[in-house]
């Protein structure tokens, strides 16, 4: 999952995204208003933390922006100073929560993970792809009972895949998941970290499919292919 962090002072901006990347969150990192809400119209992400006083635009008119647009994006604002009025007001302009400058660094995560497990409502605790398990809320992944554990651009694509299971899965929308703004994107890196998934399936009945000119499927070995999410012909399936 992406998340985009707005936040002007460096330091702090680095050690949240540091934080969060331990986490196998792809962070973007942006430092004032405007550059937030230029990026926020063309990158898509599963959620926003955005600092309320910020140069050039503030964060209440980049959240006011967003919600303009009719964009749910969940948005978790960062203040240095926690007024009632500052709340409120932040709350009606449409964000999901509010955190007080300084905070505990796991209750930020607590609360990322809260917002992104609310916005995942619609799906249960634990999605399955046979014996593969992922855990909404803690976005954990096991095979049968053991903890699967991946680094975080192979935990990312996984993680796609299982929220997609059983639709194709564009490389642009794998690519999206991946690569931050400032990180050069290969499409050639996607099927090298796809390889090294299928290594650590092999003892698993999940496999993950290459639908040619397509993209990738996440299915339960022996099932029956679904059909694809396009109109555009799926000629050849390889598992390699």
């Amino acid at each position: 999952m992406k998340l985009l962090l707005v936040e002007e002072n460096t330091g702090l901006s680095q050690r949240l995204a540091d934080l969060l990347r331990a986490e196998k969150f792809t962070v973007d990192c942006v430092a004032d208003g405007e550059a937030a809400d230029l990026v926020l119209k063309s990158e898509r992400y599963a959620l926003v933390l955005l600092e309320m006083h910020l140069p050039r635009l503030s964060g209440m008119s980049v959240l006011m922006r967003l919600r303009r647009r009719r964009d749910n994006l969940p948005v978790l604002m960062l203040a240095a100073h926690g007024s009632i009025d500052d709340k409120v007001a932040c709350f009606s302009a449409g964000a999901d929560d509010y955190l007080i400058k300084p905070f505990d660094t796991r209750e930020l995560l607590a609360r990322v993970k809260a917002l992104i497990r609310r916005q995942s409502s619609d799906r249960t605790e634990r999605l399955t792809c046979g014996d593969l398990h992922y855990r909404t809320d803690t976005r954990a992944f096991y095979h049968n009972d053991t903890p699967f554990n991946l680094r975080r651009r192979e935990h990312s694509i996984l993680e796609t895949l299982m929220l997609h299971q059983g639709r194709t899965v564009s490389k642009h929308t794998l690519m999206e998941s991946l690569f931050g703004l400032d990180e050069a994107q290969s499409r050639d890196a996607i099927d090298i970290y796809i390889h090294r998934l299928r290594k650590h399936l092999a003892n698993s009945n999940a496999q993950i499919l290459t639908l040619r000119g397509l993209g990738y499927i996440l299915r339960v070995k022996d099932a029956t292919l679904p059909k694809p999410d396009t109109d555009e012909p799926c000629l050849q399936t390889e598992t390699k």
